[in-house]
């Protein structure tokens, strides 16, 4: 069911919500020991860290802490008592991680930007570690490192299909307002963005007390840190975008000034028109010249730009270049000459062992059939036992008489069914 919390954030509860018996039971506090009753211990900090994921992401942020957590899940007039113990774990188990040690882990500027990245006063944090203390204070803020991951993935995806990708370097209030639909605060976009600096993506700086971001561009593994060219750049793009909202508010204000006339005209106050006509001509002539500048600019960007593309064909070629002569380095002309040479030799060599070897097997074997062949008929005549060159007698009697009579069917046999048989028999 969908409820309203207590931070007037609309999210879905679990069934359970419902449920008193159920929610009697999650709310109470965590045993000391958790091997008193494993199941029951497991199934209530299941419950809270999945509830605190989701509540989360509903808001848009990043960032938890106990005194808001407890609040967001008032019930009947009663606050779960066990949260402190899931934040607790989810620290323990590196779900949750300090806001202080998050941003102490990147070496940047950020304490220097003021735009409240650090939501709880460091000193507290410092009291706590002192301490050693497991207690967890009311305004202690953690991050959610999985939620921050999938916050910096958004902010950056939307950087890329957004109008500025062409722009390696962008203002941070341009960004607040480019990403305002996924983080819900400046805080969740500066932890989104240090995020993105710890993975090298972003890098940020500040320019004559301005802040900056500047993002990987798609080719590179890592965003290199922001030098004098990119900010030099930055500001022909930002001298860009005001000549060019300049003359759009030069353009209407000469249309105004043209409408201003014409009424007049028509109320037959022509003095009056024409100074109108006058002004607008000044109007013309400012915005003509801004256009030049506008112009100069655009053609000095232009160049730049083709200068880096140029740069990146030119990095291609002495990649490619450096690549073909590390393939080529322990291969020479000479090298190839004598390769091919000394392949000629061995498919001569193994051409002449081929003849030999089936001229020598020729001769062989011809003499070896000849022998076999007359072992043969040896045998043959040892078999039949019949003397050699002695001749069978020649029957007295007359063949055709000794043939037995023929029945008067066959000799009918028709011309064709010899033929037929005939066929049969050459097949």
């Amino acid at each position: 069911m969908s409820t309203k919390m207590s931070s007037a954030v609309e999210t879905t509860l679990p069934s359970e919500w419902d449920d008193d018996e159920r929610m009697n039971f999650l709310f109470s506090d965590f045993k000391d020991n958790r091997e008193v009753n494993t199941m029951d211990w497991d199934s209530k900090m299941n419950f809270w860290t999945a509830l605190v994921l989701k509540n989360c992401r509903d808001r848009r942020t990043v960032c938890v802490n106990l005194e808001e957590l407890n609040k967001t899940f008032r019930r009947k007039e009663k606050t779960p008592l066990g949260l402190a113990t899931v934040i607790r774990s989810m620290s323990r188990c590196g779900k949750l991680q300090r806001e202080s040690e998050f941003a102490a882990n990147v070496d940047c500027g950020w304490l220097s930007w003021g735009v409240g990245v650090l939501l709880v006063k460091p000193l507290k944090w410092t009291f706590s570690s002192l301490l050693g203390g497991s207690r967890v204070a009311l305004e202690e803020s953690f991050v959610v490192i999985e939620l921050v991951k999938e916050k910096a993935a958004e902010v950056l995806k939307l950087y890329r299909s957004s109008e500025f990708a062409s722009r390696s370097l962008m203002s941070f209030q341009e960004l607040c307002t480019l990403t305002s639909s996924v983080c819900a605060d400046e805080s969740t976009l500066c932890m989104a963005l240090l995020q993105l600096q710890r993975d090298k993506q972003v890098a940020v700086s500040l320019n004559e007390g301005e802040k900056i971001v500047k993002f990987c561009q798609p080719g590179q593994a890592r965003v290199s840190t922001v030098s004098d060219v990119d900010i030099g750049i930055y500001q022909l793009q930002q001298s860009e975008k005001l000549l060019e909202e300049r003359l759009e508010k030069l353009g209407l204000e000469a249309d105004k000034c043209r409408e201003e006339a014409r009424a007049l005209l028509r109320e037959g106050k022509k003095v009056q028109a024409l100074r109108c006509l006058r002004g607008r001509k000044r109007v013309e002539k400012r915005a003509d010249n801004l256009s030049g500048q506008l112009e100069s600019i655009r053609g000095i960007l232009d160049r730049i730009a083709q200068s880096q593309t140029d740069k990146m064909v030119l990095q291609a070629y002495q990649a490619g270049m450096t690549s073909l002569r590390h393939s080529f380095k322990d291969v020479t002309v000479e090298g190839a000459e004598s390769l091919l040479d000394q392949i000629q030799e061995l498919c001569d060599e193994q051409d002449e062992i081929s003849q030999t070897i089936s001229g020598g097997m020729s001769n062989a074997d011809d003499n070896e059939l000849e022998e076999e062949l007359k072992s043969l008929l040896d045998e043959s005549n040892t078999d039949l036992d019949v003397p050699r060159n002695v001749m069978p007698e020649v029957p007295s009697d007359d063949l055709l008489d000794s043939l037995p009579p023929v029945p008067h069917s066959h000799l009918n046999v028709s011309t064709k069914q010899l033929e037929e048989e005939l066929k049969m028999l050459a097949l």
